[in-house]
């Protein structure tokens, strides 16, 4: 799991904390909160987002933007034409022309529009698509890192397991030499003491 994951996932649980830690207006369902606190950590949650998800959102909005532009330039080129066509209602050769050019334009603008508008949803399909396998992938890594870690604590604790059992068998050891060192010791002055008799 790389270093900006890992600040992903400590700034996650900051915010279930504050959310935690919230006064409860309805149990389980409606909380006061600190929101300054909370912009904050939502804050640098996106500044800690992989510079694909932060480009994907930038894309996204700069694909509303020229849509926008694209139709405030059809809406004036179409404004335009219809301006210039009443000012040509005179003669109606002219007219006939300029409508016909103003309608060359109106479907050439209503095509440029389509194709950015297609260009930029499939761009935004794919940066979607990417984004749900890097959180796919993150997942995956952070699932793997949890089981490495309980294999990890299943170890030392058979480790522990094995030393707490050593331990108790040279405990056990220690008192078997030691009674048998004192029965000896009391025998042998028991002898003593008989052949002082």
């Amino acid at each position: 799991m790389n270093m900006q994951q890992s600040g992903i996932y400590e700034l996650l649980k900051l915010l279930e904390i504050v959310l935690e830690k919230s006064f409860p207006l309805l149990p389980n369902y409606l909380v006061a909160i600190k929101v300054k606190e909370v912009e904050s950590l939502i804050d640098r949650i996106y500044a800690s987002l992989p510079s694909e998800v932060q480009e994907a959102r930038s894309f996204l909005r700069r694909r509303e933007e020229l849509q926008m532009e694209a139709q405030q330039k059809a809406e004036k080129i179409i404004v335009d034409a219809q301006n210039e066509a009443s000012r040509l209602l005179s003669e109606s050769d002219v007219l006939r022309a300029v409508q016909k050019e103003a309608e060359k334009i109106k479907e050439q603008v209503i095509a440029d529009c389509e194709e950015i508008k297609r260009k930029a949803l499939t761009d935004a399909e794919n940066v979607r698509i990417q984004a749900a396998d890097e959180a796919i992938r993150i997942r995956e890594g952070a699932e793997v890192y949890a089981e490495q870690v309980l294999i990890n604590i299943e170890r030392d604790l058979t480790q522990l397991q094995q030393v707490v059992k050593n331990g108790q068998v040279y405990m056990e050891k220690l008192r078997s030499e030691t009674g048998a060192s004192y029965d000896k010791a009391y025998n042998q002055q028991q002898i003593n003491d008989f052949r002082l008799d």
